[in-house]
């Protein structure tokens, strides 16, 4: 006869049969887990696209380090694209045109000199007219050769011309020099130097007959110190396409004809030297005149497909931008010129106070 079981016993089994399943389930779901952690853990790949030995790095900048006072910092300002044909380095040769907007700042050299008082030289007549921001150089140039020959015969035989005065020059030559095989000494009209205003020519007034020698050879050795350069030199005729004109000067500013006189280079080979080889967005040319002044040149090509081209201008430092009446601008920065952020003033001579700043690119280069 099986035993009887009383019904507080029956409950108790049951209790602990229950309690005892409910332990080994949880045991055995933990086990699952931690096995699936482990595998899981040695199952995840690195990704191809995390650099996880740099990812977690953060270099902090050491402010104690002085900073590099060559660091020069670019923004980009806008300029006309149309401004690659005005400025002190245009060239303007047999093949590449003036294209004149009628806004060139002329100015009376006689009129001047009667403002300045000067009386050691003259020039034709009241029509013969220069830029006016070349004017000034010049005049000075002629005052230091004055006080060191007492030399008062130099008159200005050639200066600014319009078109049609070109035209007429070049028709008068035309016939007379064609088919001689030699370079020519009249440029065709929208060709011609002197149509821009930078350029004039010298003679003087006993000979009529300026070859810069004698007292005026201190003039040809030493005009790259205001500004000017001999714009056809005799061992460039194959390159300029013009016979040597010892009296026929232009000017391009200090920095440059000194850079050009130094390393004996025509207008052409200097422009196509920043083009080909000191663009922005690699090295640039760095030099020092004779003064100890330094300056950093670079080339920067124009947006032929916008009426707006963003140039990058320094920062903080004078700068002068020029057309080079190709295909680009060219900057000149006076590192020993610091200045306010928004001081710089360029002097492009052209619009140079209507640029604007894009605050969109800004660019920083050690130089």
């Amino acid at each position: 006869m099986p035993k009887k079981i009383s019904k507080q016993k029956s409950i108790n089994r049951a209790k602990t049969i229950t309690e005892l399943t409910v332990a080994v389930v949880i045991l055995a779901t933990a086990g699952i887990l931690i096995k699936s952690g482990v595998d899981n853990s040695k199952s995840i790949k690195k990704s191809q696209y995390v650099d996880t030995e740099s990812s977690n790095t953060v270099e902090i900048p050491d402010t104690t380090v002085e900073q590099d006072p060559n660091k020069i910092i670019f923004v980009t300002k806008e300029f006309p694209t149309r401004d690659k044909f005005k400025g002190d380095l245009i060239l303007v040769n047999n093949d590449y045109e003036y294209f004149s907007d009628g806004d060139e700042d002329l100015v009376s050299v006689l009129e001047m000199n009667a403002e300045t008082e000067r009386t050691h030289f003259t020039a034709v007549d009241n029509t013969y007219m220069i830029l006016r921001p070349v004017y000034e150089p010049m005049a000075t140039m002629i005052d230091d050769f004055y006080d060191l020959y007492n030399n008062d015969t130099l008159i200005i035989y050639g200066s600014y011309r319009t078109n049609d005065f070109q035209k007429q020059l070049y028709d008068e030559f035309t016939a007379s020099t064609s088919g001689d095989g030699d370079a020519p000494i009249v440029a065709k009209p929208g060709y011609s130097e002197h149509e821009t205003g930078y350029a004039f020519d010298f003679s003087e007034t006993v000979n009529l007959d300026y070859q810069g020698t004698g007292d005026f050879a201190w003039i040809n050795e030493n005009s790259y110190k205001y500004g000017f350069i001999v714009r056809y030199p005799k061992d460039k005729e194959d390159i300029t396409e013009f016979r040597y004109e010892p009296w026929h000067f232009r000017y391009v500013g200090i920095p440059h004809a000194g850079y050009m006189s130094e390393k004996n280079l025509c207008l052409e080979e200097y422009v196509d030297l920043l083009r080909e080889s000191y663009s922005y967005s690699g090295e640039h040319l760095e030099f020092s005149d004779g003064s100890g002044a330094n300056y950093e040149v670079y080339f920067y090509p124009s947006d032929d497909s916008s009426e707006i081209t963003n140039v990058a201008v320094p920062s903080g430092y004078r700068y002068d931008i020029s057309g080079n009446n190709v295909d680009g601008f060219i900057v000149t920065v006076h590192k020993d010129e610091p200045v306010a952020f928004g001081d710089e003033n360029p002097s492009l001579t052209t619009t140079a106070a209507e640029t604007t700043e894009s605050t969109e690119t800004t660019t920083t280069i050690a130089q």
